[in-house]
C-alpha cells in the first residue's frame, strides 16, 4: 500500500519510528475486536487525517498484502464518525465528505450534541472501541493512555489513541511524505482548526505585505515551533469580563467592564530558603508591581515548602479563585524542584515527558543530558502550553491558568515579563486592562477619629480599594485611595472630606 511504502522509504527515522508504534496499537485493537466492533472519529483535521491514513495502512497490513492485494483503495470498512458543527468551518465539511468519497468510507453524521448523537449510535450498533486522533497537549488528552476507557457519563467504549505522542512536527512530516490531501485551510495559515467562532491564521505565519492589502499567511507546515501551534485560536475574556452589571451602585452605572473590571492573580513563591529567611523574595514585590501596571490586583501571595503537597495544595486553591496564577521557584532538576510535579498534582494529572521541550534541553544543555529521558523534561500532562520567545533562555511554562516562571531574582523576571508581555499583544497570554490610577492624602487626625467614617466610605465605594498606613507611629496617617475610575476617586475624596472640618486632609505625592 502506498502509505506504507513511503514511510519504508522514507529518511526520517523519527517519523519511522511513531508510524511502527501507531501502526502496532492499530493491529492490537484489531487483533482484540472485530470489524464492526471499531469506529474511528474523524474530524477533517490535520490530526483525523493522519490517523486515517494509519488506519488504512494498518488494516492493509492486519489483513495481509496478500489477501488485500486485489481490493480496491475505496474499500475502507472501518465505520467513520463524523460529527457536523454548524459553527464548523465549511472548507472542513467540504474536505471531509470529499475524503469520505475518495476512500469510500461509512459516514455516521451526528447533527445533535455529540455526547447524546454517540450514546444512540453506540446503542444502534455494536461498536466496543473507537480510534481518536488525540495527541498529548491537546485538552482532550489529559490523563489518557494509548487504551484509555471512556470517561464517567459518557457511554462506555474504549477510547484507541495511535498518535497520541505525535508531536505537530510529526503529524507534517507524515502527511507531506505520503503525499496525502488535507484542508486547504492549512495552506492558508491555520494551525489549529476549532470553530469559525475561535480560529484566526496563525499570526506567525504572516507575510509582510507591503502593499496594505489582505493579509497572506505561509501554510501551515512551514511554522518552525510547533509548541505555538494552538497560537491561532482566539482567546475569550472570562465572563466576569465580558457579562454587565446592572447595579447602579452610588453612581457607578454602564462601566465599560472590558477595561475597568477586575482580573486577579495571585503568586506562589515556592522555596524552604525563602520560609527559613536564608534568602529574601525578591520575585515576590516586583511581580505584585508589574501586575498592577496592566490593571490587574493581587489577592495574594504565599510562600511555600519543597513539598509536593504543599504546592498541590496551594496551586489549587488559588488557581479555582483566581484568574492567573504565578508560581517561581523549585524548577530543575534538583531533589527539592518539586513545582512541575505539585502542580501535575493540584489538576489531577500526571508528569509525562514532552518530546518538544526535551529536544529544546538537549539543545540548551547538550552533554549534560544523558539518559533516554530528561527528568526536567516532564511536564504536567495534557495541559501545558509553552510560552516560547526569542529572548527566553527557557521557555515559561503555562498549565491552564498557571504561569511557571523560571527566573531568580527581579532581573531575570524582568526579562520574562517584557517577552509575556509581547506574547500578550499576539496571544492574549495575558489581558491588558485598564491601568489603576491613585491619589494619597495625610491628615493628623487619630485612628479613632478616622475609623467609622472611613469604614462607611468604604461601603460607598466598593469599587474603590481604601487604605491606609504610618511609616512610623510618631507620624501622620496616610489614606491611599486605588481604582480604575479617576472621577470615582475624586468622588470618594470630596465625599471624605465632607465628613470632617475643611484642611483635615492634605493631597501628597504618591511615591
Amino acid at each position: 500500500m502506498e502509505i506504507d511504502k513511503a514511510i519504508t522509504e522514507c529518511d526520517d527515522r523519527r517519523l519511522k519510528t511513531k508510524y511502527s508504534n501507531a501502526i502496532y496499537v492499530i493491529q492490537r485493537t484489531l487483533a482484540l475486536y472485530s470489524i464492526e466492533e471499531v469506529a474511528f472519529s474523524f474530524n477533517g483535521g490535520k490530526d483525523s487525517t493522519v490517523l486515517l491514513h494509519l488506519l488504512r495502512a494498518g488494516y492493509f497490513l492486519h489483513k495481509g498484502e496478500k489477501s488485500c492485494s486485489n481490493g480496491d483503495v475505496k474499500d475502507f470498512p472501518i465505520r467513520t464518525i463524523y460529527f457536523e458543527s454548524p459553527s464548523a468551518f465549511p472548507e472542513i465539511n467540504s474536505f471531509t465528505y470529499d475524503t469520505a468519497t475518495t476512500y469510500g468510507l461509512q459516514l455516521d453524521i451526528i447533527r445533535s450534541d455529540f455526547k447524546s448523537g454517540l450514546e444512540a449510535l453506540l446503542n444502534a450498533k455494536p461498536i466496543k472501541a473507537i480510534f481518536l486522533g488525540v495527541r498529548m497537549g491537546d485538552p482532550t488528552a489529559v490523563g489518557q493512555e494509548q487504551f484509555s476507557p471512556s470517561s464517567l457519563g459518557w457511554p462506555p467504549f474504549m477510547r484507541v489513541n495511535p498518535i497520541l505522542d505525535w508531536s505537530y512536527r510529526d503529524v507534517w512530516a507524515f502527511l507531506l511524505t505520503c503525499k496525502v490531501p488535507y484542508c486547504s485551510l492549512y495552506d492558508q495559515g491555520y494551525t489549529s482548526i476549532g470553530s469559525i467562532y475561535d480560529t484566526v491564521p496563525n499570526a506567525l505565519l504572516c507575510i509582510n505585505n507591503s502593499s496594505g492589502s489582505k493579509e497572506v499567511f505561509r501554510p501551515a507546515y512551514l511554522l518552525s515551533d510547533g509548541r505555538l501551534e494552538r497560537a491561532g485560536r482566539v482567546k475569550k475574556l472570562p465572563s466576569s469580563v465580558c457579562g454587565h452589571n446592572p447595579a447602579v451602585i452610588n453612581g457607578l452605572d454602564n462601566v465599560d467592564l472590558h477595561k475597568s473590571s477586575l482580573l486577579t492573580a495571585s503568586a506562589i513563591a515556592v522555596g524552604d530558603e525563602i520560609l527559613f529567611g536564608t534568602v529574601e523574595d525578591q520575585i515576590g514585590p516586583s511581580l505584585c508591581r508589574k501586575l498592577h501596571s496592566i490593571g490587574w490586583a493581587v489577592s495574594q501571595t504565599a510562600v511555600v515548602r519543597n513539598d509536593i503537597d504543599s504546592v498541590a495544595e496551594e496551586v489549587e486553591r488559588r488557581q479555582s479563585t483566581d484568574d492567573m496564577v504565578f508560581i517561581y521557584g523549585g524548577v530543575g532538576p534538583l531533589h527539592s524542584d518539586v513545582t512541575m510535579a505539585g502542580v501535575a498534582k493540584a489538576f489531577g494529572v500526571r508528569l509525562a515527558p514532552d518530546e518538544e521541550f526535551e529536544e529544546y534541553l538537549r539543545h540548551l544543555i547538550g552533554d549534560q543530558c544523558t539518559g533516554d529521558r530528561n527528568e526536567m523534561a516532564l511536564l504536567p500532562e495534557g495541559i501545558t502550553e509553552l510560552l516560547h520567545h526569542e529572548k527566553l533562555i527557557v521557555p515559561l511554562i503555562k498549565c491552564k491558568n498557571v504561569i511557571i516562571l523560571t527566573a531568580t531574582n527581579a532581573l531575570e523576571l524582568d526579562v520574562q515579563w517584557n517577552c509575556l508581555i509581547e506574547l500578550m499583544r499576539s496571544d492574549d497570554v495575558l489581558l491588558m486592562m485598564q491601568s489603576f490610577v491613585s491619589k494619597h492624602l495625610t491628615t493628623n487626625l487619630t485612628d479613632v477619629e478616622i475609623a467609622r467614617p472611613l469604614s462607611k466610605l468604604c461601603l460607598e465605594f466598593p469599587d474603590l480599594y481604601i487604605g491606609c498606613h504610618r511609616k512610623s507611629r510618631k507620624e501622620p496617617l496616610i489614606l491611599y485611595f486605588k481604582g480604575k475610575d479617576q472621577d470615582r476617586i475624586e468622588s470618594a475624596i470630596e465625599a471624605l472630606n465632607k465628613k470632617f472640618c475643611p484642611g483635615a486632609f492634605v493631597e501628597i505625592n504618591s511615591s
